[in-house]
């Protein structure tokens, strides 16, 4: 059963990468999430570099309390302040294969509330 949903998502990836390229004016934002942690990063795929990173386990992030949906909104905001001062605004997102709900969905809309759009 594992082995399978770990295909699908790949199938799903492959097919969402093959249409989502992040370059330096429009960067792309993934996101990978765990059973206990959510990370995201902005990626130039042209120059093949991360322009900023967050994640759950950040130490202002892991100290407050709440459930793992308010903290991906959470990651989602830093992301977005971290990438206003590195001068972004505009990204592609990557669900990264998953779903677009729950978590992955609260990490997107923190980052857009944060100033991001997409």
């Amino acid at each position: 059963m594992a082995n399978q949903k770990i295909d699908r998502r790949t199938r799903i990836k492959r097919g969402i990468r093959k249409r989502v390229t992040g370059v330096a004016e429009r960067p792309r934002l993934s996101v990978y999430r765990s059973n206990k942690e959510i990370y995201a990063q902005i990626i130039d795929d042209v120059a093949g570099v991360t322009l900023c990173a967050a994640s759950s386990s950040e130490k202002d992030i892991a100290g407050i309390k709440g459930d793992k949906t308010s903290t991906s909104t959470l990651v989602g905001k830093a992301l977005a302040a971290k990438a206003m001062a590195a001068g972004i605004t505009q990204v592609v997102f990557d669900r990264n294969g998953y779903l677009y709900h729950g978590r992955v969905k609260a990490l997107a809309e923190g980052a857009r509330e944060g100033g991001l759009n997409f």
